[in-house]
């Protein structure tokens, strides 16, 4: 019951963090689509049922997910499944359902089912982490899924998905001696990869991916001009809004926004607009939200009560820090082209729902932490 609760322990810090990059995501998302109105409505509705979803979630017992994880389970692929054979094709890529007026990303909400599937599952398994047969049924788990994102075609969204579950295996206490072994067998196929890319020989890389690789790599070159093009508006916007940046919503000619050269500003080069709009010294408050946020996760990990409830946390922060690293890393050009929202920013209720559902889930492990005199 949720009257059981000491609410003491109820982190209102990740509550005001999540609204902070919230808001500001509502005047950004503003901004980079013209003060467009149905947008905008779009956005704060979204943000409204998040939060509220955030909030019961973070009142239900977490340890009743477990109960349904079956269920969960056959959910995502059965999600997964659905896309494939009635989803919405956008650009070459079929990652959409519809559902009357409302459309909605399934792998978004995969991401959390399967960080608490696997982190049930290892909990379960914890004794016996290192056998094969745990590992081998918990790759097996993930892989179903995985695939059916990646055949979406949706590579970045699997990578982010894959980086997660890693770090639940690692924090689950995974032996070095498996962790070494993958290092010494994944370093040089990785090499092998990138050398046969440049032939467009990687079976699993569609070409325009592999090209986007290279792209970086090559990225003087100019025969990827083209593919680099994205990225270098993106950082000329970011550098052009020196400390303070032009402000939001500004219409002047030099604004690189307004000029339309940049493309998924709503989206995947939203941080664009914020360094151009808001400057530097905003960017790296931005940062450090979202640094805050992974640290709260980290802490409450540290003080869950059981270990399933440690690996959800740790999941939740990896996510949070990977997607929002890898956004980031992609508009200042870190990272090769890709599409990722940036999370509780980019304009996309799938996104947010999703992330305000798992950060809901961390709340409750929060509430039923340990007691500092254990």
């Amino acid at each position: 019951m949720i009257f059981d609760y000491n609410f003491k322990n109820y982190n209102f810090r990740i509550i005001f963090y999540m609204l902070a990059l919230s808001t500001l995501g509502v005047l950004v998302v503003g901004s980079a689509s013209g003060m467009d109105r149905g947008t905008v409505m779009k956005q704060i509705v979204g943000v409204v049922v998040a939060l509220i979803a955030c909030v019961i979630v973070s009142l239900i017992d977490y340890h009743k997910y477990f109960k349904f994880s079956s269920l969960i389970y056959l959910g995502c692929v059965g999600l997964l499944v659905a896309v494939h054979l009635l989803g919405k094709n956008t650009k070459g890529a079929t990652r959409w359902l519809k559902i009357g007026s409302i459309q909605i990303q399934p792998s978004e909400f995969v991401k959390i089912g399967l960080i608490v599937i696997l982190s049930w599952f290892l909990a379960k398994n914890q004794e016996r982490i290192n056998k094969p047969s745990v590992l081998g049924t918990a790759a097996l788990l993930c892989a179903v899924p995985l695939g059916l994102v990646y055949m979406q075609p949706n590579l970045s969204t699997t990578i982010v998905i894959a980086f997660t579950l890693i770090c639940i295996v690692y924090a689950a206490g995974l032996s070095y001696k498996w962790i070494l072994g993958v290092m010494a067998a994944g370093i040089p196929l990785t090499a092998l990869c990138l050398y046969l890319a440049l032939f467009d020989m990687v079976p699993f890389l569609k070409k325009y991916q592999a090209q986007r690789i290279l792209a970086k790599i090559f990225h003087s070159d100019s025969q990827y001009a083209d593919l680099n093009r994205q990225q270098d508006n993106s950082i000329m916007a970011i550098g052009s809004g020196q400390l303070n940046g032009k402000g939001l919503f500004n219409n002047t000619l030099s604004s690189v926004k307004n000029g339309n050269f940049l493309s998924e500003e709503q989206t995947d080069f939203i941080f664009a607009v914020i360094g151009e709009e808001l400057g530097f010294i905003r960017c790296v408050i931005v940062i450090l939200i979202y640094a805050l946020l992974v640290y709260e996760c980290i802490f409450i990990a540290s003080r869950a009560k059981d270990t399933a409830g440690k690996l959800i946390c740790t999941g939740m922060a990896s996510l949070l820090a990977f997607q929002s690293f890898a956004n980031i890393a992609v508009a200042t050009g870190i990272f090769p082209n890709t599409g990722l929202p940036l999370p509780f920013i980019s304009s996309g209720i799938s996104s947010l729902l999703s992330m305000f559902i798992g950060m809901g889930i961390v709340l409750n492990i929060g509430l039923q932490r340990k007691s500092s005199n254990h």
